[in-house]
């Protein structure tokens, strides 16, 4: 069951970001517009396009979210890889996206101590870094 929703999830995400969809859902829109003066402007009217696009909505955000998992672990996954790679990386490092938010904040201003001011204003540091190359 995962396989085929993964599948199916990425054939409709790989579709939906593309000019054609775009195309589809705006005629959509037009043709729902344009036959306003024909169902009199109606409420039902008005409940057709609100329904079908809540409906395309909720299911799109959980489309739109296996992607993103999908990437995430992915890019992860090659971080991680670069890591094992460079001799003078730090592979404390590996994995550290499954800690709390509290734990990568900490990590975060540790970093940024070691490579800046005790409060460093941001891209500040970032230039330390790389004037350090």
């Amino acid at each position: 069951m995962g396989r085929i929703f993964e599948r199916f999830a990425q054939s409709v995400a790989g579709w939906a970001g593309r000019p054609p969809a775009f195309a589809f859902a705006f005629l959509i829109i037009v043709v729902w517009g344009a036959s306003g003066p024909i169902f009199h402007w109606s409420d039902t009217w008005q409940l057709v396009i609100n329904t079908g696009t809540t409906i395309v909505t909720f299911l799109m955000v959980f489309l739109i979210q296996n992607a993103q998992n999908r990437d995430a672990a992915a890019l992860q996954a090659k971080l991680d890889e670069v890591i094992r790679a460079v001799d003078k990386a730090r592979n404390e490092f590996i994995g550290i996206e499954h800690l709390s938010e509290k734990q990568l904040l900490a990590i975060r201003d540790r970093l940024e101590r070691e490579f800046g001011e005790a409060a460093p204003i941001p891209h500040e540091t970032i230039e330390k870094v790389i004037a350090r190359r």
